[in-house]
């Protein structure tokens, strides 16, 4: 999926899920920790200078593996590049896991399992798909059970 410059620009000036100044190494050769604003708007992470307005970099958290890799660092891979690793140094173990949870959260398909799980018990609890009351046509609906591969 491509996004213009512009639509992350106003993404990223969105209010945050979670931010927090914490060291960023990318996955270039050579690179090193450096201190980053981060900020986790919807399903992106944005990345900014600490003295700059504008991001120099996102990513789009989905088809991604978030893992601990020491007590207070976590990284960020991709499923079709796992060699591009990205790695984030927090203050204390707790702010790691904090962002390991808020990253986890913050995929289209965890949104998606969550909203088909709680849609399934609204309607095991009352008998009526709770989804009827906003208009979402049966077709729309039916694209939320379980996919078929």
């Amino acid at each position: 999926m491509r996004y213009s410059e512009r639509e992350l620009l106003s993404l990223s000036r969105q209010p945050a899920e979670k931010a927090a100044e914490i060291l960023m190494r990318a996955p270039k050769k050579g690179s090193v920790l450096k201190k980053r604003l981060v900020k986790l708007v919807v399903n992106f992470l944005f990345y900014f200078r600490t003295d700059e307005a504008e991001p120099i970099g996102a990513l789009l958290l989905e088809h991604c593996k978030i893992n601990k890799e020491e007590e207070n660092v976590f990284s960020i891979s991709f499923i079709e590049e796992p060699d591009r690793k990205y790695s984030f140094e927090c203050d204390t173990e707790a702010q790691c896991q904090e962002w390991i949870e808020a990253l986890r959260r913050a995929s289209y398909e965890f949104m998606r399992r969550s909203l088909i799980f709680y849609r399934n018990e609204i309607q095991k609890m009352t008998g009526k798909d709770p989804l009827e009351q906003y208009g979402i046509s049966e077709e729309a609906r039916f694209q939320l059970g379980t996919r078929k591969l």
